[in-house]
């Protein structure tokens, strides 16, 4: 998460970042969010239903789901990547978001 709460610094303005979690309790979700992410960029939550991993398709965490602004999925991918590959992804969204 510190490489996505990097990111999110660096685009902010172009791309909003949402990290929800689930299997957890509200306390524990908003302790680890307050370690790992100190930009306050990034929006996260508990997802208690799992309505969001369930309508994303997502059995596991962690996983990325990257989302054009009509709501299409244009990538996902399971595990971690790192920063110059999440760069990459990030600006493939943006140009299709243009």
């Amino acid at each position: 998460m510190p490489v996505v709460d990097g990111l999110a610094a660096e685009y902010a303005d172009r791309v909003d970042f949402v990290a929800p979690a689930w299997k957890s309790s509200f306390e524990d979700t908003a302790s680890r969010a307050n370690e790992l992410l100190d930009s306050g960029l990034v929006y996260w939550g508990l997802d208690e239903d799992e309505a969001i991993f369930e309508a994303y398709g997502v059995p596991y965490q962690p996983v990325t789901v990257l989302i054009a602004a009509d709501d299409t999925v244009v990538q996902s991918w399971a595990g971690l990547r790192d920063e110059s590959e999440m760069r990459a992804a990030l600006d493939e969204l943006i140009a299709l978001s243009g």
